[in-house]
């Protein structure tokens, strides 16, 4: 029987039969793939660019183009007290002090929660993550007249806690979960030699799930220090306003903007959060490698 034999249908993992035509069509998946992701990536590379490219540019417009002549003159009409240093530091110390304030009550608060088994914890715990989803414009109204009543507003420290407390539903639940990774066997060890659960905490539980707080921090940090709407609400001086607020000053009357200052003043803006980024993914890649501490 002189018959063609055609090649025989291989069966892959998921049990469909890869075919002559299974690798053209996988080829063109991936080709297509790739297309999308480098679309994706061009528009989140070319307005870097044209940031990068402007910062240097004396004559910048929003058209991106390599400038004739690279200058610094951006750079140096920026660099003064009170257009970038004292707006840069105001917004260091909201964010420093925000971050702080939030990682030490997220701690306190996310330890019975994680120790202990309550009857309604579930259900605090979804009253917690429901303030995350409170806009921050909803709430500001009540919030501006409160602090009209309190003597608050146009105050550091004041402005410092509210933005804490608006970071602090998300912090718990972070903090929580790094704090779960923990062995608890560990701290039993330490309350057999007369530790108190304060000490515990303090000497066992934070020392091994420093990474953890350290990624709290930085993520309240970095919401703060992109956060407009609350320091141009609650801060009325302007030697007190952050960055955030003070990159207003490049938009001039009727339209005009300083193009390169701005873009120059995005990058030093830029520079400390994305320094902290690539402190995140060196924290984080090691993070929480805690399983082997009770091995043995």
């Amino acid at each position: 029987m002189a018959g063609q034999m055609t090649a025989p249908a291989v069966k892959t993992r998921r049990g469909v039969a890869a075919g002559p035509l299974a690798g053209p069509r996988i080829k063109a998946t991936k080709v297509t793939a790739n297309l999308v992701l480098l679309a994706i990536a061009a528009l989140f590379v070319l307005p870097m660019a044209w940031v990068l490219v402007a910062s240097f540019d004396a004559e910048a417009t929003l058209s991106f183009g390599l400038p004739d002549a690279v200058t610094t003159a951006n750079f140096s009409a920026i660099l003064t007290p009170e257009l970038t240093w004292l707006p840069l530091w105001n917004a260091f110390v909201l964010s420093a002090g925000s971050g702080a304030i939030t990682v030490v009550v997220a701690v306190l608060a996310a330890y019975p929660l994680s120790r202990y088994r309550m009857r309604f914890g579930k259900y605090f715990l979804y009253t917690v993550l429901f303030g995350t989803c409170l806009p921050i414009t909803a709430i500001m109204v009540p919030v501006y007249a409160l602090f009209v009543q309190l003597n608050l507003l146009d105050s550091l420290p004041g402005t410092i806690f509210f933005m804490a407390a608006t970071s602090l539903p998300m912090a718990i639940w972070m903090t929580k979960n790094f704090m779960d990774s923990v062995p608890i066997s560990l701290e039993e060890a330490a309350w057999t030699e007369g530790a108190t659960a304060m000490q515990a905490l303090w000497r066992v539980v934070l020392p091994l799930m420093r990474p953890g707080i350290a990624v709290v921090f930085i993520f309240v940090f970095v919401q703060a220090w992109g956060n407009f709407f609350v320091p141009f609400v609650l801060l009325l001086s302007p030697e007190k306003q952050p960055a955030a607020v003070s990159i207003f000053a490049f938009f001039g009357q009727y339209g005009s903007v300083a193009y390169g200052q701005l873009a120059a003043y995005s990058l030093l803006y830029a520079a400390p959060v994305l320094g902290l980024y690539v402190l995140v993914t060196r924290i984080s890649g090691s993070a929480f490698a805690l399983a082997g501490a009770v091995k043995g």
